[in-house]
Formats: C-alpha cells, sequence, structure tokens
C-alpha cells in the first residue's frame, strides 16, 4: 500500500473579488516574512541552552488560518513546509471551535511532526477581534527529553526508550502559563531549569508572531491581506510550475545505502527514490525505500514530505522565498511501514539520516535532465559527538552536542564548499570553540579543514574538517557518525569524497575507530578525533585548470601529492622554467 501525500493540504480559501495592486501585495508579503525574522530572533535572543541560541538548531514561520505558509525565517531546510502539519492535526483533533485567543500548545510526537522527540513544536492561534487569521509557530530542539540517555541514544529500539512523547498538549490557557504542563516538562529531562527556559523562549517566540500578525491584519485588513497572500501564492505557484515544466517528461531513479540503523551492525538501508515528471507536475515516489528499521534511523511521514520539498527546492527556484504555492506543483509518496513513514512503536532518534541521503539522491535521479543545476552529494549527514558527565567545577551534570559540519558536493561551474553544515540543517551553525570550553570540561586541541577529504574533478568536491577534544573530566561519549558505505558520490567523472573516522585515543595505547556508539566511558585526558567526510567532485579531474589546482596548493585544501596523482600536477622548476609534470594535456 503507498500514501500519497499532497505537497499542499489545503487551498486558499476565497479572499473576496477586489483587486489589489502589487506594491501593496509586496509589502504585505515583505512584512509577514519580517514578522517571522523578529519570531526568529525573540526565540534565538531568549533561550537558554547553546543548542538553540549558538546553533540555531530551530525554525520559526507564521500561517493563515487555512494553515499555509505565510512567512518563514532563515532555520533548518527539514523543516521546510512542515510546521503546518502540527496546527492542521490539533485541529482535527479539537476542532475549528476549539482555538482560544491567548492559548499556546506544544507537540513533539514523532508520528505526527514526522521529527525525534527533541524537536519541541509550540504554536498558537492569532485572532483579531473574533476572526481566527492565522497561527504563529516555531519548533527547537530540547536537549534533553528523558529518553534512557542523556542527550540522543544511538541504540534505542523503540520510541519509549527515547524520552517523553506528546501529543497536541495545551501549555497556555487564554494567556495564562498552565503550571502543572511546565513541571512535567520540566520534570522529565535531565536539565530542568534550561528546559523551561527554552520553553518559555518558545512561547515568547509564539506571542511575537501572534501581535505581530494581528497588528498587520488591523493595518491593512483582512480582506487585503487575503487577496495579497492570494497573489503571491498563485504567482509563486504559476513560476513554479513553469520550472518543472522545463525539465523533460519522464520517470528518474536512483538508490543509496546507510551505513546500518545503529543496532544491527552491518546491515545496510536502502533509500530509494523514483523522481516523475509529467508536464508541470512532479512526483517523488520514496515507496521502494525499505521497511521500518529495527534502530532509530525511522522517521515519521510528515518529515519526509519536508526532505523532498528541501529537494525540490534546491532544484526548482531555490531563490524564491517559501510560500503556500510553493509546493503546489510537487506530490510525495510514502510507504506506510516503511523508514520513511514509520509507525509505533519505531525509534526515530536519528530520522534525519535517510533524509540527508533522500536529497542528494533526488539530485543524482535528475542529474541526466538537468546537468547544470545538481551538485554532486555532500557529505551526507549530521555527524553529531556528544560528551556528557558530571562538571568538577559547578558539581552539576554537562552535555556537549554538536553536529560537525562537512564538505558539499561540486557542481557545473563551481567548487563544492568547505567546512558548511549538511543539506538538512541549513543555517544551523557547530558550537564555538570559546563558548564549548567556557561552558563544559571540554578543550578543542585542533580545529581545522580535512586536506584531501573532497572528491576531485574539474570542479572539486569541498573539504570537511578536523575536530579534537581532550576531555577536562570523566564522561560518557556517543557518537553518531554515517556515510562511510555511500561517501558523498561524484557526477560526470568527479570522483567520490573520503568518508568520515572517528578515533579515541590517536596514536597511544588503546587506539579505537568507531562511527557510532551509546555511553561510551571515557577517562580525563582523553581525545576524541573526529573527521567528516567531503563533497563528490564534478566533471573530470583532468579538465581542472592548473591554476585551480595551485590555488588549491596555496589554501592547503590539495596536498602536493593529491594534486600529482589526482591532476597530474607538478610545479614548474625554477632554475630550467620546465614542468616537471609528465602529463601532455588538461591542466590548461
Amino acid at each position: 500500500m503507498t500514501t500519497t501525500v499532497p505537497a499542499t493540504v489545503t487551498q486558499a480559501a476565497p479572499g473576496g473579488s477586489g483587486e489589489i495592486d502589487p506594491i501593496t501585495t509586496e509589502i504585505i508579503r515583505s512584512g509577514l516574512n519580517a514578522a517571522a525574522d523578529e519570531m526568529n530572533a525573540t526565540l534565538i535572543r531568549s533561550a537558554y541552552t547553546p543548542v538553540i541560541y549558538e546553533m540555531k538548531d530551530c525554525s520559526v514561520g507564521l500561517l493563515d488560518d487555512r494553515h499555509q505558509i505565510l512567512g518563514q525565517s532563515a532555520g533548518l531546510p527539514i523543516f521546510l513546509g512542515n510546521l503546518e502539519v502540527v496546527t492542521e492535526l490539533t485541529e482535527l483533533e479539537i476542532g475549528r471551535e476549539g482555538w482560544r485567543e491567548g492559548d499556546v500548545w506544544i507537540l513533539n510526537d514523532a508520528y505526527l511532526a514526522g521529527t525525534h522527540l527533541h524537536d519541541m513544536t509550540v504554536y498558537g492561534p492569532v485572532f483579531l477581534g473574533e476572526d481566527l487569521v492565522g497561527f504563529a509557530t516555531c519548533r527547537a530542539h530540547w536537549l534533553d527529553v528523558g529518553g534512557k540517555d542523556a542527550g540522543s541514544p544511538t541504540d534505542s529500539t523503540n520510541i519509549f526508550q527515547e524520552g517523553l512523547r506528546l501529543g497536541p498538549t495545551k501549555v497556555v490557557s487564554g494567556g495564562q502559563v498552565i503550571d502543572y504542563v511546565v513541571d512535567v516538562l520540566t520534570r522529565n529531562g535531565r536539565f530542568p531549569y534550561p528546559a523551561r527556559g527554552d520553553l518559555f523562549a518558545q512561547i515568547a517566540c509564539v506571542r511575537t508572531g501572534q501581535e505581530r500578525l494581528a497588528r498587520l491584519v488591523a493595518r491593512y485588513g483582512l480582506e487585503t491581506v487575503r487577496r495579497a497572500r492570494d497573489q503571491f501564492f498563485a504567482q509563486t505557484e504559476r513560476i513554479e510550475r513553469a520550472a518543472v515544466a522545463s525539465i523533460p517528461d519522464g520517470r528518474y531513479t536512483a538508490e543509496g545505502s546507510i551505513d546500518d540503523d545503529g543496532v544491527v551492525a552491518g546491515v545496510e538501508r536502502m533509500v530509494r527514490v523514483a523522481v516523475e515528471i509529467e508536464g508541470d507536475r512532479m512526483t517523488i515516489d520514496l515507496s521502494g525505500t525499505d521497511d521500518m528499521a529495527a534502530g532509530p534511523i525511522n522517521c515519521g511521514a510528515p518529515q519526509a514530505v519536508s526532505a523532498a520539498r528541501v529537494a525540490y527546492k534546491l532544484l526548482v527556484n531555490p531563490d524564491r522565498p517559501v510560500d503556500g504555492g510553493a509546493f503546489r506543483p510537487l506530490e510525495v509518496k510514502v510507504r506506510p511501514g516503511s523508514l520513511l513513514a514509520a509507525e509505533e512503536p519505531a525509534p526515530c532518534e536519528w530520522y534525519f539520516t535517510p533524509l540527508g541521503l533522500l536529497i542528494d539522491l533526488v539530485a543524482k535521479a535528475l542529474s541526466p535532465v538537468m546537468p547544470d543545476r545538481v551538485a554532486a552529494a555532500s557529505y551526507g549527514d549530521s555527524m553529531v559527538i556528544g560528551i556528557g558527565g558530571t562538571d568538577p567545577r559547578t558539581g552539576g551534570p554537562y552535555l556537549v552536542y554538536e553536529p560537525t559540519v562537512g564538505g558539499w558536493g561540486a557542481w557545473q561551474g563551481g567548487d563544492g564548499q568547505d567546512a558548511l553544515i549538511n543539506n538538512v540543517n541549513g543555517s544551523l551553525k557547530d558550537v564555538p570553540i570559546e563558548v564549548a570550553e567556557t561552558k563544559y570540561p571540554v578543550y578543542v586541541r585542533r580545529y581545522s579543514i580535512r586536506r584531501d577529504s573532497g572528491g576531485a574533478g574539474r570542479w572539486r568536491g569541498g573539504n570537511g574538517v578536523e575536530r579534537e577534544y581532550l576531555l577536562e573530566a570523566d564522561g560518557t561519549m556517543m557518537l553518531w557518525f554515517e556515510r562511510s558505505k555511500t561517501p558523498g558520490w561524484g557526477l560526470f567523472g568527479g570522483h567520490d569524497a573520503r568518508p568520515p573516522e572517528v578515533v579515541v585515543n590517536e596514536g597511544r595505547p588503546g587506539e579505537r575507530r568507531m562511527l557510532k556508539v551509546n555511553g561510551l566511558s571515557l577517562k580525563r585526558g582523553d581525545t576524541v578525533t573526529c573527521r567528516t567526510g567531503g563533497g563528490g567532485g564534478f566533471g573530470d579531474p583532468s579538465l581542472r585548470s592548473r591554476e585551480a589546482v595551485e590555488a588549491d596548493l596555496a589554501d592547503g585544501a590539495v596536498s602536493p601529492e593529491a594534486a600529482r596523482e589526482l591532476y597530474g600536477y607538478a610545479p614548474v622548476h625554477a632554475a630550467s622554467g620546465e614542468s616537471a609534470s609528465s602529463r601532455t594535456g588538461g591542466n590548461r
């Protein structure tokens, strides 16, 4: 059985028969996006944990009364067009009449929202007088939600081991905080004080959105705002359909594997993508993907749809902001019970691992007909490290938890980016060294570009990074590094990138290498060296210009050995002025 999930569940409500001028339309559109930006700033400035205020693992959005995107701030692309699912599902449960002015709700159920339980979505209705005019929403990653291990367990085998799970739950009623709900939320995590702070930061974010949207509607009038919405939704849809129509009709496929599910070692899990183009419509069919896994790489269907939207948007008008018209040409198919449409009690902690692969696979599938728009594969996963224990300076618990950046794939006309967060995470940042060393008992001994990790090509894949931690207190470590068996692949003759690696106490007695681990005991003085993969190359390496190779050497991106072996490059002898290269062509 295959479930078809429309990219746009609802259609725009009629906004009236009157005309609206394009200037007013654009002012309202910009005002909505500005309101979303202000919500985002409120959340980041008010949050208590570095996961939000430094890493910016969050996203916000304003929706209309039909749960369609009006404005969305920069955030995690993996939440692209996904926040509306939460308000829709809540309305199905409480009814349209169940929304009340001043209310704020919270939800984190992995099967409803699609993400893991750490992602708390906080949202509330927006009223102007008696009229429901929309919703303000935000999602942010909480450091701990009471799972079997601090942070994110890598070996969970069911959802109940992963933490507190909430369906639609009211946390503010008529403007008054419901204290017992806050108590439940904070009592069920290892870091109650920052959890409370992050919760109230999200509530403040929602209240900012409620106030700004209500003010904008009051200024221009509800009917005018609705007409403007209909105009820019329709404009976006026309532009999107024209872009899709320019792709040749056909069915394009690709597949790739995840190393393992974190529980059953050595068993690869396949993600299969089929992209169908028919006129001005695109269908991304994910139903061929493997069944749910025993380990925590499963994903709720709404988040698989969101990842498909990210892949779509990378190729179709990526510069245009997302609104309710953006995904009307797109349909996504998932199969219930599969890795990408998980059902209870499947664990979902590392839900994003198949999604990064999915996004790269859509580009690979369409590469034969979109060679000027696609990129080679990226390093692919968030590459997360978590180190926790008791901080001897305070006597309290600590948890260093962060993703690690890597290399992106090259494309026709340009090299891939070095040291960039993976494509599901967008504006997410890694924790600055100064913050990590100040807040936690760790010392970062080295943080550098990982030379030669990007795939060779006419355009070189981006390099990953190397980051080494020295523990200044005993602790335990979890790791989730992926894509060692399917590293960033090259396109059109470009080479594959180097895969990731993690080494504990490198070069010392008892050196250990691993990519996934849960609750590994470490002692004060131990080191952990993390090396992320690079991006794939694009085009035949023999066609890379001599000037580009020399620039790579000067920057330290490529070693002299790689320059010689992969690009046939050798420096000109100063004495004779003759090249030592034995190649007769290619390096211009």
